[in-house]
Parts: structure tokens; sequence; C-alpha cells
């Protein structure tokens, strides 16, 4: 709990009771939180919220990106509506404000840090600038502790109206050459939720023209000439040991070496920090430490705390120090309850001491101090920063160690953060700080894991502490186990997923893929499949980000295929889409190539069907009860159903698709034109005899007649119950006795003789079974009157008598009962309406000597 920067799940709980009561009596102020229960046995029966998820969308190229700390990154191509702003630079001020925000924080505590002035490096600061000012790039090479940061810092202040774009300071630790071209752009231009692609980084940073100081270059020969080559406009200052690989001959890259002070030097720095003027011991003891130092500037400044700390030996013991209270504050080895004379007699270090005096130093420093080195070694010299040093050294003032390990030079700045001077981890670790490294490291890791996932914490942030976080994974890895039951998640698979997200989300994509691996390895030695899952989905993302598609698609499969045997839904669903983005960049359609190797395979082993001669194909064969498995070649339609067909004659592929979608909509036009054809022959075909629209003495219409207008209508009970509508009498085939026809001697057919065959064409059909005739002419003719009519009704009626008579007609016709319905047109069963013979004359049919065309009686009188 910090006093002074209170955390979110501190509010409310000041000792200010009577003010917040009287606001809350005025109406100012929030509303009072809602008081616990007094009984501690209580259940807390309100239900708690879950933390939300902190995601964060970036652009990068034409994506866009989702980081998604729970389900894994999700990523897109961009809405037209969503596409950033181009780029802007910064202005002096803003530039100036990054500047000093990318810069190391100023130690807490009362320790004052002596201010060395710059001695002996005259000549290398005029030869820097002048060959900048002439925008020449200038390598300064120089071992640690030589004095090279600070160097480079005089130069830069210098060097402020150069260039346009002013002085950009980046550091070069553990960067590469993408990284710095990244680092660059987002130092001069505002784009805080931009990760370009690399053609449109190279034509940003093309635009820049800067003097840029890269101090702690690790890179050299093609990777820092690709450095140089994308940036035209920029001169370079560069910082590197001389164990770093040198530029090529052709980068045009000017060499300054830095050498160590002289002796004259090294007593002055000496004197600085201690801020009096060495006696002539001291002195001599400065120059054998110059020629075993080989004049190297850090060894002076910690010969100068030696004897700063020998001065506060030689202290009266009831002097108190400048921190008063602490019992731990200077852990001295020499007694302090001797007297003054006694506290004089205390040596110098020795030479050996004085040549490596981490040791020395860190015993007479206070024990949070002491506690804070044992981590920055475990750490791989990656010093926490001071605001974390209270949770991990267990004391609310162990930020002021820093203060006490900088003023000792202990430590150096590298970058934003500070690090474990050169050779100082060496001789710690022979003093014995490295026996608990792997405890330490621990604690360290579990401390960052809950920090880096605090919601308060900005990704930035995180960002900074990268090198601290990744040697603490990297440490912690080897050793993690799968946890039982009842233990919890393993502290670096934990880690891994509360920093991989931020680091990504504050664009430091480097150690965003590091974590990535290492969590990675730490799920699958916890046997985490649901984060292995995870880890992988995030480096197929990262992965197609970066351009490298068949390892984005390799390690997307890999995360489907653990997340389908975990039933993760939602991870599932985002891996598939990320999936579809690599198949669309690639211009792969996902599964054509396996179908189309599986078509190739099994070319050869493909029997076609012969077709059968003249172009007659069988009949459709009957389906197999089993239903075929997918990609399996359907028989074609004109082949037979196999036996027994063998597993290797099953092929895939997209003609396999495209002949079973041709044998489906073949099956279907035929499956439509049997069952059009079915129901046409239904509505059509009506030879039921016993139809009541068939009936013709059902219900049949009423019609006027002829002659006296009157309904021919059926008349009630003339109904014999039978049902039958008479026999149709055909025409006479027997001239009779004088051998012509039509005369009075010509036999007249009886009602029970057999119809037969007319010589003539026939004009009725049968009313009661509604088919035609037994006609040989197949032919059939309507029964007209001597005067057009409307009337469907064609035979006439001499009277309007509804009784059934007989006439002995000459004709030898049999009449038919008045009350049954006449066979024309409108009661035929098949509607079938045909005209009889035209005479030749082209008039109207005669009716004289001719049977009538209906079934009732005809009168042999001619017509009028």
């Amino acid at each position: 709990m910090d006093p002074i920067n209170r955390g979110p799940e501190e509010y409310g709980h000041d000792d200010a009771g009577a003010s917040r009561s009287a606001e809350a009596e005025t109406g100012q102020g929030h509303a009072p939180r809602p008081r616990s229960s007094r009984d501690p046995l209580a259940p807390d029966f309100a239900p708690h919220a879950p933390a939300l998820a902190r995601t964060v969308r970036l652009h990068t190229g034409d994506h866009l990106l989702t980081v998604n700390p729970v389900d894994g990154s999700e990523i897109e191509l961009c809405p037209p509506t969503e596409r950033p702003e181009p780029p802007t630079k910064r202005t002096p001020e803003e530039r100036a404000e990054a500047d000093r925000s990318a810069r190391p924080p100023a130690p807490a505590g009362t320790h004052r840090i002596p201010a060395q002035p710059l001695l002996g490096r005259q000549d290398e600061r005029e030869e820097l600038v002048r060959l900048l000012a002439r925008g020449r790039t200038v390598r300064l090479t120089g071992p640690s502790g030589s004095g090279r940061t600070s160097l480079l810092d005089l130069v830069a202040e210098d060097c402020e109206d150069l260039a346009p774009d002013g002085v950009v300071r980046l550091t070069g630790y553990r960067r590469t050459a993408d990284d710095l071209l990244h680092d660059l752009f987002h130092t001069v231009y505002d784009a805080p939720r931009l990760r370009p692609e690399d053609d449109e980084l190279l034509d940003h940073v093309r635009e820049i023209g800067a003097v840029v100081v890269v101090d702690d270059l690790e890179i050299g020969g093609a990777a820092l000439d690709e450095l140089l080559d994308a940036t035209p406009e920029c001169a370079f200052l560069l910082g590197a040991t001389p164990d770093v690989p040198a530029p090529t001959a052709g980068s045009a890259v000017e060499e300054v070496v830095l050498r160590g002070l002289d002796r004259a030097g090294g007593v002055e720095v000496i004197e600085n920090a201690v801020a009096r003027v060495l006696t002539e011991e001291e002195a001599n003891w400065a120059g054998d430490l110059w020629f075993e130092s080989e004049g190297l500037p850090l060894r002076f400044v910690q010969a100068g705390a030696l004897l700063r700390q020998r001065d506060q030996l030689r202290a009266s013991a009831d002097a108190v120090d400048e921190f008063g209270v602490f019992e731990d504050a200077r852990p001295f080895t020499a007694p302090l309850d001797a007297g003054a004379g006694e506290a004089e007699e205390i040596p110098l270090p020795s030479l050996g001491e004085a040549a490596a005096p981490a040791p020395l130093l860190a015993a007479r420093l206070s024990a949070s101090a002491r506690t804070a080195l044992r981590f920055a070694v475990a750490l791989g010299g990656e010093v926490p920063h001071q605001a974390h040093l209270p949770a991990l050294v267990g004391d609310t003032h162990a930020d002021a160690a820093l203060g006490e390990l900088a003023a000792c030079g202990l430590v150096s700045p590298v970058g934003s953060r500070y690090r474990l001077a050169a050779g100082v981890q060496a001789q710690l670790e022979a003093a014995g700080y490295a026996d608990d490294v792997d405890g330490r490291a621990h604690s360290a890791a579990q401390h960052y894991a809950w920090w880096a996932a605090h919601p308060s914490v900005t990704p930035e942030r995180v960002c900074a502490e990268a090198d601290a976080i990744l040697t603490a994974l990297a440490l912690i890895v080897p050793a993690t186990t799968r946890p039982a039951e009842d233990e919890e998640e393993a502290t670096a698979v934990r880690l891994a997923r509360a920093a991989a997200p931020a680091f990504a989300a504050g664009l430091s994509w480097s150690a965003w893929e590091q974590t990535l691996h290492e969590g990675a390895e730490a799920a699958r030695l916890a046997a985490a499949s649901a984060d292995r899952a995870y880890f992988h989905h995030e480096l197929g993302v990262l992965a197609l980000c970066a351009g490298q598609l068949d390892r984005a698609r390799s390690e997307l499969e890999a995360s489907l295929a653990l997340r389908g045997a975990l039933a993760d839904k939602r991870g599932t669903v985002a891996g598939r889409r990320a999936l579809a983005l690599v198949a669309d960049r690639s211009g792969d359609v996902p599964g054509l190539a396996a179908l189309t190797a599986a078509e190739e395979l099994t070319e050869t082993r493909r029997e076609e069907p012969v077709p059968p001669p003249r172009g007659i194909t069988a009949a459709l064969p009957t389906p197999a009860p089993a239903t075929p498995a997918f990609g399996a070649t359907a028989p074609p339609l004109g082949a037979g159903v196999p036996a027994a067909a063998p597993a290797h004659r099953a092929r895939g592929g997209i003609r396999a698709l495209a002949k079973r979608n041709l044998v489906a909509a073949g099956a279907g036009a035929v499956l439509v034109a049997v069952l059009g054809t079915v129901v046409t022959l239904g509505a059509t075909s009506q030879n039921d005899a016993n139809t009541p629209a068939d009936r013709g003495g059902v219900r049949p219409s009423a019609s006027t007649g002829v002659d006296d207008g009157s309904m021919d209508a059926e008349t009630p009970g003339d109904d014999t119950g039978s049902g039958d509508t008479g026999v149709a009498t055909s025409r006479p085939t027997d001239p009779g006795p004088d051998g012509t026809m039509g005369t009075s001697d010509d036999p007249t057919p009886t009602g029970s003789a057999p119809a037969e065959p007319s010589g003539g064409p026939s004009s009725t059909q049968g009313t009661g079974t509604g088919g035609p005739s037994p006609s040989p002419s197949g032919t059939t003719s309507t029964s007209t009157t001597p005067k057009p009519s409307s009337s469907a009704s064609t035979s006439p009626r001499p009277s309007n008598s509804n009784t059934s008579t007989t006439s002995p007609s000459p004709t030898g016709t049999t009449s038919n009962p008045s009350g049954s319905p006449s066979s024309s047109s409108s009661s035929t069963a098949g509607n079938n309406v045909s005209s009889s013979p035209v005479s030749p004359s082209g008039g109207a049919q005669s009716f004289s000597g001719s049977p009538s065309a209906s079934g009732s009686s005809v009168s042999p009188d001619p017509i009028i």
C-alpha cells in the first residue's frame, strides 16, 4: 500500500471520516461506498463481476489487429472507414518530451551522485561534431566503462540544430536493425497504434532527417548496412564495444576509438567523487589503480566511492548518518564504537579490492541495497525499476536503494533503465550473491505476472521492463513442471499470458515473439493445452502480420487442433478466421491442394465404365444402401451398381464433386418429369362410369326447346333407377326386299340386338360410358337443328309432353324416352366435339332418310 500514490482498491479508506461525512451532508463528493457485513462469517452474496479483458486495436499494413488476451488476437482486413490517418511528424516540443521520457529515471533517495566533468575527451568531442555536421556516420568504439555514454550525451547536445528533425536517441541493446527502424519511426512520427509494414516503414523513414544517436549497438556488417541504406537522410552516431562486428568496407562509416584516461585524469575523477584533494598516500594508491585498470573512468568512480565510505568510517561513532534512524543503513566492517583516533587507522583498500571493488562496496550498503543487488544478479544484470523494489525486497523504502547503487558506480544507465555496471556481475557472483538465483527469479516472475496483468498498468510500462521480464521468464521455464490438482497455474505460463498481450499492444513485437516462444514451451511442460493453443495462435497471427504465410498456417493449424480437442468454440472461430485470411493472402483455397493431390494419386487406379453401344443407356442404378463418404465418386448414370467396390476406387477431388452434382441434377429432373406426368394424367383422365359428373340422368342441364320454348329438364318419376341412358341406334345396313336403303321394308333393329358397325360416319358417343362409339370411322358429329340455336341440345321435340312414347317409325329406329338426356356435346364424358360430313354444296347436313344423331326418336317427316 503506497500512501502517496493510492491504488484503485484503496479509495474510500482514508482517515478523514469527518470531512467525508460533511461532504455527504452537503451533497458534495461521491456517494459513500456500501459497508461490508459486520459479521466476518457472513457470506458475501453479492455477485462479483469478472474483470474486463484489456483489448487494444492496432493497425498493421492493411489489417486491423485486435489484441485479445483471453481467446487470442483477431486479425481482419481493415475496413475503409477505420483506416488510420497518415502519421505526422512530432513538433520539437513533443520530441523533447519523448526524449525526456526515454531517459532513465532519477534515482530516489538522498544520496548525492557526483557530477563528473568531461576529462580528456575534448578532442574526441570536437571530431565527432565535425563529422556529423558534414553528414557522415560515425562509430565510437570503446570498452564498457570507458565513458562512452557520457561522451555521446555531450555530443548530442552539441548537434541539436544540425538536422531538421533534431537529435534522436535510441538504445541498441538487444535490438535488431528492424527494431531500430521501428523505434526511429515512432520517435519522429506520432503514430501510437500503428505498426507499419516494411514498405510503408521504409517510405516514412526515408523522409527523416535527423542525427540519430544509438548507444550499446550490437549489430554490424550487413545488418548495419541495411539500417544505413534505409535512412539516407540521417547521420548516425553509433556507440559500440570492440567485440561488436565492424561495418563493411563499403559502408563509409568513420571510426573513432575511445581510449582510457591518463593518470592525472584518473586522480581528478577520484577527487570529484570525494569532494576533496587526495593525500599523497591516496594519490599513490590512485596511480597504482590507473596502471591496473588501464585508465577506465569507471574504475576511478568506484575507487572514489571506496574512499568516501572510508571517510565515513573515520567519522565519530556518535555521528548520525544521512538516513538517521535505520539500524542497517551502514553495516560497516569496522566497529563504530571506536574512537576517532582508532578510526583514522583504517587502511586504504588493497589493490586487488580496488580493481574488483563490487563486493567491498556492496558490503557497506544498506540491507535493501544488497537485496536489490541479489535480484539484479539473479536477473542477469537487469536491475528492476525502483518502483518494483519495495515489493521485491519487502521494504517500503527500498526504492532508495537504486540511489545507493548509482552513487557507488555499481549500476549504469542503459536506455530507460539501469543495469549492473561492467564487471560487477562477475564480481558479485564470486562473492556469493548468486546462491539463490532460482528462488529470486521465481519471486520476480510472480511479481511481474501480477503486475503486468493489472488493469492500471499500461503496455508502455510493461515494455520498459521487457528485459527483466524476459530474463525471469527464460530462467523459470526450464524448471516448469505439471502442477498438481490443488496447485495454481504454473508461474511461467501466467507470466507469459500476462506479458504477451502487453508487448503486442506496446508495439514491442520482438519481446512479444520471444514471450510467445517461452510461453509455448512452458505450457507444454505444464501440460496446459488451452494455454499452449493460445500461444500457437498468437504466433500464427504474428507470422501473418510479418508476411510469413507458411509459418502462420502451421501455427494456426496446430492451435486449431488443440482447441478442437478442448471444444473451445470462441478460440476456434478466431483461429479459423485467421487461417482463412492466410489462405486469402496466399491465393489458395483451403483444402484444394489436398483434394488435387488425392486426385492425382488415384489417377492410375481409375477405371472408367464403358458406355453402352449406340449411346443406349441403361436404367438408373439402384442406390447403394450405404452412404458414400465425402469425396467418393458417384457411379455414372449408364452403369449398374457394382457388387463390391474396392476401397481404392473411391477418390476425391473437384471432378468427383462436379460429377456428383451432375447426377443429382439429372435425378431431380427425372423426378420432376415423372411427377408432372402423373399429375397431368390424373387431372385429364376420368374413366370411371360411376362418376356423378359423367352420369347423364343425375342432374342434366335444362335448355329451352326449339318450338315452344319449354325446358327439357328431367321429369321426376320417370327414372327407372337403372341409370341407363339408352343405346344409340346405328344406321341400317340391310336394304330390305326392294334393295333400296331407307324404305319402309327395311328391317327394324331391336334394342337387344348387338350394335353393328355402320357403313357411314357415326355422330354419337355413348353417354353412359363416356367412350367413343364403336364406329369404324372413329369420328363423331353433333346433332343440329334446322335453324341456328344457342342451345346445346340438338334433339327436336314435336311436343311438350313428358311421356315416353315409341313410334313405329318406318325407319326402324327405337325411340328413347323424352326424359333421357340427348347425346349432345354438353353431356359427353370426353367433351369431344366433331362435325358431321358436309355436303358437296357446302350447305347444312340433310336429315332426310338418315338416322338421328341422338338417341331420341325422329319423325320421318321432313323438318321445316
